[in-house]
């Protein structure tokens, strides 16, 4: 989706007639019960507000006021398009229309919002387009929706505003700027609806037990000891950087055992990785691993570590979110006593250092080990529920943690949430829709067979719950012997697809063993399964990890079964897009450097329906909360096209970020690099 501001207008040649408005009662002029017709006051939360008929109108006499004073917590108001048969524009699934409305703000919190009608589950919020800049004069706004999903038939929108401030809109437009679609050019082959996997025929030199894309396009491999014990015992910690253009691996001085460390990428792009493992288990058990309190910031122009200051403790397993003003928080794992540690650690981007534990807000929780937290678009974070080992939290099993306010309030909804143990959980695309997907898991401790269970929840919500989706798809497990009933998968992996899907692969039906063959995509605009995509032929389950790259096939790495082997090979999936036709090309970026509420500027060689950013993978243990896809709506003029940013940093956090764009086929470009901050 990408936007133009400022009165970027479709032309139509002489030859044909112009564009037909699919707005009812567009300018706002004729009113039924003193408001205009077709037209509702809508919105929720907790503001004061008033919402007027103004006089102060771009044309006519008419336009639409929202004023808000003072706001407590979520919520918006909005004038909408009224959701009935009469007044809801028709659209047509597969189709684009460009959304155009005149307005003038005073504040930059606002967005256009759609919704849609499904002829099957009614009305449901679809997605907001684009924020929208201050404006001291009417502006024009003109934003492209995606295709319109399957099994809708009518939408609504308008212009939502959820700060303090005061908007007015008027001259609405909706017309639809469909470009034919292209002929479909794999007609055959298993390709096209399955996707191929590819094992290299070289092996890595380390233990994947980390992974993280870099913005080079390189892969950084961490394994410390790699779990080995006797690795250990040497002082034997490695890390590899690969390359995928190659299949080249560089060996890199790895400083401190960073097994089950946490890691995170910064804005600048360099990796930091805080904790990993101080020492293994006793033999007698009665001791368990211990976390290292040390910390190292990776630079990829270098591949070297650079140590930081150490954390207030140690943490093995712990989590690593970056927040939107660049600061990191960590939570959770194992302290350097083997027990759980209650800290919260800071890490303060301006200052390079960890604060002490005095300067950080403190709730002294135990968040278990490699809790997914997920930045939230008011910089919350959510607790997914996923976790490492054993039983959930106490509680509901999945919570909102507000670091400011030293809130944890619990999340109801999450289904057998002790049985979630290396389970997967992912922001759904685009990350303005705050959908968040958990999927699998199972318990290493009373080790049941793994479960199937998918659980959505909406964090827009004003009381945001999980509810169930569909469940994981049956595959075949070692051997060939097929799965029944509700046998699922643990250490299953998620990963963000550039067409808006996620596909999910990889996982063992019980803790370190019973491999399960079985992979799908997720498309979350109709929240089902496409099962049947070629399976992994090398098992993957703990320790594995699997990521996008950003020519869009997904690798797959690691795998560690009960018996202390690891597994070495690597893997790559080429999705079905990739036998879909020829792929578009973003033949040039204005700026490489791109500021938040910014429209930015590309071409392009061929026509594009879709744009948008994905954060690069940094995973381990199933657990990437980093990972998001970040809708960038446009508007198009040829083949230049302008790509509206988000404003709000919660939403994409600074960093680098792969640039993708797409056809109508979902065919999608080979990615760019762009620095978002």
């Amino acid at each position: 989706m990408l936007v133009l501001l400022a009165g970027v207008a479709l032309v139509a040649s002489p030859a044909q007639a112009a564009p037909t408005n699919l707005v009812r009662n567009p300018g706002v002029e004729t009113l039924s019960n003193g408001f205009p017709t077709c037209w509702e006051r809508s919105g929720w939360g907790d503001q004061n507000y008033t919402f007027d008929l103004s006089t102060a109108a771009r044309t006519g006499n008419h336009a639409m006021e929202i004023t808000i004073e003072s706001t407590t917590g979520v919520g918006d108001r909005k004038a909408m398009m009224l959701e009935s048969p009469e007044c809801a524009p028709l659209v047509t699934p597969g189709h684009q229309y460009d959304l155009s409305v005149w307005y003038r703000s005073t504040t930059g919190s606002t967005a256009v919002t759609v919704f849609r009608h499904d002829t099957t589950a009614g009305w449901q919020y679809w997605t907001d387009l684009a924020t929208l800049p201050v404006a001291e004069v009417y502006t024009e706004a003109t934003v492209r929706t995606p295709p319109v999903p399957a099994g809708t038939d009518q939408i609504t929108w308008g212009v939502s505003i959820w700060g303090v401030g005061t908007l007015l809109t008027d001259d609405y437009s909706m017309v639809d700027v469909t470009q034919p679609e292209p002929e479909p050019v794999c007609l055959v082959g298993e390709e096209c609806v399955k996707g191929k996997w590819e094992v290299m025929p070289f092996e890595s030199p380390v233990r994947g037990i980390h992974s993280v894309v870099l913005h080079n396009g390189k892969v950084l491999l961490i394994a410390g000891s790699g779990n080995d014990p006797e690795a250990f015992a040497a002082g034997t910690f490695t890390t590899a950087v690969y390359d995928p253009a190659d299949g080249s691996f560089t060996n890199v001085a790895t400083p401190a055992d960073l097994f089950c460390a946490g890691h995170v990428q910064l804005a600048d792009g360099r990796v930091l990785v805080m904790g990993g493992n101080k020492d293994y288990p006793t033999a007698d058990g009665t001791v368990g691993y211990k976390g290292l309190r040390d910390s190292f910031l990776f630079d990829p122009a270098t591949n070297t570590y650079t140590r930081t200051n150490d954390m207030s403790g140690g943490h093995w397993y712990p989590s690593a979110t970056i927040l939107g003003n660049g600061d990191v928080i960590s939570l959770g794992g194992l302290g350097e006593d083997s027990h759980g540690t209650v800290a919260t650690e800071y890490w303060d981007a301006d200052e390079e250092r960890w604060l002490p534990l005095w300067q950080a807000n403190q709730t002294w929780s135990f968040w278990g080990l490699y809790p997914a937290m997920v930045l939230m678009q008011d910089g919350r974070l959510f607790y997914t529920g996923s976790h490492t080992f054993g039983n959930g939290l106490p509680g509901t099993g999945a919570s909102i943690y507000d670091y400011h306010a030293g809130t944890i309030t619990d999340v109801p909804g999450l289904r057998k949430k002790d049985e979630r143990d290396q389970s997967a959980s992912v922001l759904l695309p685009p990350a303005q829709d705050q959908r968040v997907l958990t999927l699998g898991g199972g318990n290493v401790e009373s080790n049941p067979e793994a479960n199937r269970l998918v659980d959505i929840i909406d964090l827009k919500e004003p009381d945001p719950a999980y509810r169930p989706g569909p469940d994981i798809p049956l595959g075949t497990m070692t051997g060939g012997v097929p799965q029944t009933g509700d046998q699922g998968k643990m250490y299953v992996s998620a990963v963000i697809l550039p067409d808006g899907t996620v596909f999910e692969t990889g996982g063992n039906l019980h803790n370190r063993a019973d491999p399960v063959y079985e992979a799908s995509i997720f498309d979350p605009e109709t929240d089902t399964f496409t099962e049947g995509m070629a399976t992994d032929p090398v098992p993957r389950g703990y320790h594995s990890s699997s990521f996008l790259l950003p020519d869009g096939r997904v690798m797959s790495v690691g795998d560690n079964p009960g018996d202390g082997s690891f597994e070495m090979r690597i893997s790559v999936y080429s999705p079905p897009y990739l036998f879909q036709g020829t792929r578009p090309n973003i033949m040039s970026v204005a700026e490489t450097e791109w500021s938040y509420g910014a429209t930015e500027q590309i071409t392009v060689d061929a026509p594009v329906t879709r744009a948008s950013l994905i954060r690069p993978a940094a995973v381990t243990h199933s657990s990437d909360p980093n990972q998001r896809f970040v809708e960038l709506p446009m508007t198009v003029d040829g083949n230049t096209i302008g790509l509206n940013v988000t404003s709000n940093p919660n939403i994409a956090p600074p960093g680098w970020y792969m640039l993708f764009v797409h056809n109508a086929q979902g065919v999608p470009s080979v990615a760019k690099w762009i620095k978002l901050g």
